[in-house]
């Protein structure tokens, strides 16, 4: 189905991951993707480690994780994984940061975060890991930044965040690392700053319009977007629900402000828990939860240049709590909650670039 600009969107099946997981890890290396722990079926975390081959269609088991984990962050670093921190087998954060060496098919340790995390955010630049707030032991949310040098295997601590929290969006762009969202214990968190890598200072940004649990966000062309999610109500209002909204929020990086998009130009569908990505001049928004009592199989895109939504082909497999990763021309949705845990690995391609 056309979407504008003349950009085709397309799905492509693979086959489904030999073991069915949410909240798994993924990465892509050398046309490999690779999925990494997660929660099986038990509701546990696993230390399963697997790969598919993007030009064979089949997958291969890789040595186990040295520890069992869930929710973990992972980055490249040329032929290694760096995994980072995540959830273990009795729910309590893990400081541990394994490397998975590809060329030789074995896991290495690596020195442990300085705090064990979840819900940590990374950026790699240059070769270095930025590792940004998490949720410790105590459930607390972190303010800690710390960066990795792989040649030293060492931590060095930055200045903290202004805005503790776990599980936010980042985004880099030029010399700095965008931080948006996240949440402290149960509540959303609507801080938006930006890290100066190069000057190593903070600036705090207009903060997100309204508060939002499970938002989805993306950045595409010098703007953020802030899409759909569940509703907060307000401090005052006592009596309201948390509820599924199609609301778009962007911010321009450019002039340092929000703007929220009329009723006319939010989504289609109101959702929460979804996949978020840019292909081709398009803001996507992949299945998730909304009011039905089952997952959203439904997709839909925004056009940056002509400014609307439209529908695209449904997903194969309707599902939320989705891991993605983009690989070129195609965005992956990987594993996730159907009826339960999911093996589904589904990825919406723009045709024109495959």
């Amino acid at each position: 189905m056309a979407a504008g600009g003349g950009c085709t969107f397309a799905w492509q099946v693979f086959p489904p991951m030999p073991t069915c997981r949410v909240y798994g890890t993924v990465a892509h290396q050398d046309g490999q993707v690779l999925v990494l722990g997660g929660c099986g079926r038990s509701g546990l975390p696993l230390d399963t480690a697997e790969t598919l081959d993007m030009a064979s269609h089949t997958w291969l088991a890789l040595a186990p994780l040295p520890t069992a984990r869930a929710g973990a962050a992972a980055v490249v670093l040329g032929k290694q994984v760096l995994v980072v921190g995540g959830v273990d087998e009795i729910q309590s954060p893990v400081a541990a940061v394994e490397a998975f060496l590809a060329d030789e098919g074995r896991w290495e340790r690596r020195a442990t975060l300085p705090q064990a995390a979840m819900g940590v955010a990374t950026v790699e630049r240059d070769g270095m890991v930025y590792a940004l707030g998490g949720m410790g032991p105590d459930t607390a949310p972190q303010a800690q930044v710390r960066v990795y040098e792989p040649r030293r295997d060492c931590w060095l601590s930055l200045p903290s965040m202004p805005t503790p929290c776990y599980g936010a969006s980042t985004f880099l762009h030029g010399n700095k690392i965008y931080v948006l969202g996240g949440r402290q214990g149960k509540l959303p968190v609507t801080a938006f700053e930006a890290f100066d890598l190069e000057a190593r200072t903070w600036t705090r940004h207009p903060s997100l319009p309204s508060r939002r649990a499970f938002a989805g966000c993306a950045m595409a062309e010098g703007n953020v977007f802030s899409l759909g999610g569940l509703q907060q109500p307000g401090p005052h209002n006592f009596y309201s629900r948390p509820h599924f909204v199609n609301t778009v929020e962007m911010f321009d990086l450019e002039h340092g402000s929000w703007t929220k998009l009329p009723r006319s130009l939010r989504m289609r569908d109101k959702r929460a828990d979804f996949v978020v990505g840019s292909l081709g001049g398009h803001i996507l928004a992949i299945g998730g939860l909304g009011n039905q009592p089952c997952p959203l199989g439904s997709v839909e895109s925004f056009s940056l240049t002509r400014r609307r939504w439209e529908a695209l082909p449904a997903m194969p497999t309707a599902r939320c709590s989705c891991s993605s990763l983009q690989a070129g021309p195609r965005l992956f949705v990987i594993g996730g909650v159907a009826q339960g845990p999911s093996q589904a690995v589904e990825a919406l391609c723009l045709c024109d670039g495959v």
